[in-house]
């Protein structure tokens, strides 16, 4: 898929665990745990809003479009 989630990366950048986010959002850690590997097939406005929130950050800084030939 040609969105990659940055999930990790912004919450090592924020020094921020799993299940601290997942207080902070409201979200389950089992949904976290499939947004932030990547197999998540789509993902609310409102969790974005959330999880930009709580890591003080873009939604540019957790989704990234590449091209498929680019990986």
């Amino acid at each position: 898929m040609p969105i990659i989630v940055n999930l990790d990366v912004m919450m090592a950048k924020r020094k921020m665990s799993l299940n601290e986010l997942s207080e902070k959002v409201e979200l389950t850690l089992s949904n976290l745990s499939i947004l932030k590997t990547g197999k998540a097939k789509a993902i609310r406005f409102s969790t974005l809003e959330a999880i930009c929130r709580a890591l003080n950050c873009q939604p540019a800084d957790i989704l990234e479009y590449v091209e498929k030939n680019e990986r």
